[in-house]
């Protein structure tokens, strides 16, 4: 039989000293600290293809209608109207505070939309919008250009010099003209997304969830990623940080570059 000696059995058992612990927990949060960027980044990666996802979806639903009506497209109304009468792509009104509109999922699923987006809620919202009103997480992060469909009590509201488009054959550079795109919280409250186009000013903001960038669906049914330039355009989202009508710092570039693709000017 082999014996182990008592000297031995103690060194076979020996726990770690003091500094041995601090130097493996040191090493461990310098792990964390390598891997909890990169961790953070594929989720936000992630959450952008999720929302992409979402974005085609909500766009093969506005086609199809589009296809189903005579070419006409789907109603984009504002927020008056919207609440008179629920006859517009997603029909709610979302604010901060305890609006039944926040929370109720039949102003999605008995939208205009709805039927064509097989009564689906989830597709009207970003995964990267977490900021909840008071009575919980809103339904929705989407808007449609306000360009886009028929305004109704809207039309030639606001930029009258520019084709609003009414019918699908109308938009006549659909990979050019944005249907859909994530706006940022703290403008969002109808489906309607709008800035006066000659002004250079926002009125609603776009979103920059995905690391500084929006997602937006074109009319030709393609969906792409852009990447603000401006850090005044690129914001929390988070209530109560955008309010009023923003000045770009530099016009020529974010703002410009969604003018491009809402509308072109009247002939």
């Amino acid at each position: 039989m082999h014996l182990i000696s008592e000297a031995g059995a103690r060194d076979s058992h020996r726990a770690f000293s003091l500094t041995e612990l601090l130097v493996v927990i040191a090493v461990i949060a310098i792990l964390a600290a390598l891997l909890l960027p990169a961790l953070g980044k594929s989720k936000s990666r992630a959450e952008g293809v999720a929302c992409a996802n979402n974005l085609r979806q909500l766009s093969l639903a506005w086609q199809w209608y589009a296809d189903d009506n005579d070419s006409l497209l789907v109603n984009n109304h504002g927020t008056p109207e919207t609440l008179a009468r629920r006859q517009t792509w997603a029909n709610n009104v979302l604010d901060w505070v305890d609006g039944d509109d926040n929370t109720n999922l039949l102003h999605l699923t008995d939208s205009k939309l709805g039927p064509y987006a097989n009564r689906a809620t989830q597709i009207y919202k970003c995964p990267s919008d977490r900021e909840p009103a008071l009575n919980g997480q809103r339904l929705r992060t989407m808007s449609m250009n306000a360009q886009v469909g028929n305004p109704g009590e809207l039309t030639n509201r606001f930029n009258p010099g520019y084709v609003q488009f009414f019918k699908a054959a109308e938009v006549l550079h659909p990979s050019g003209i944005f249907v859909f795109l994530d706006e940022h919280c703290d403008t969002l409250n109808d489906g309607f997304f709008v800035n006066r186009l000659d002004d250079y000013e926002w009125g609603n903001l776009p979103g920059s969830y995905h690391n500084g960038a929006a997602n937006l669906s074109f009319a030709d049914g393609h969906v792409e990623s852009h990447r603000w330039l401006v850090p005044q355009t690129v914001q929390p989202a988070r209530k109560h940080v955008v309010r009023g009508s923003r000045i770009p710092a530099n016009p020529a570039t974010d703002f410009e570059w969604l003018k491009a693709r809402t509308s072109f000017k009247q002939p």
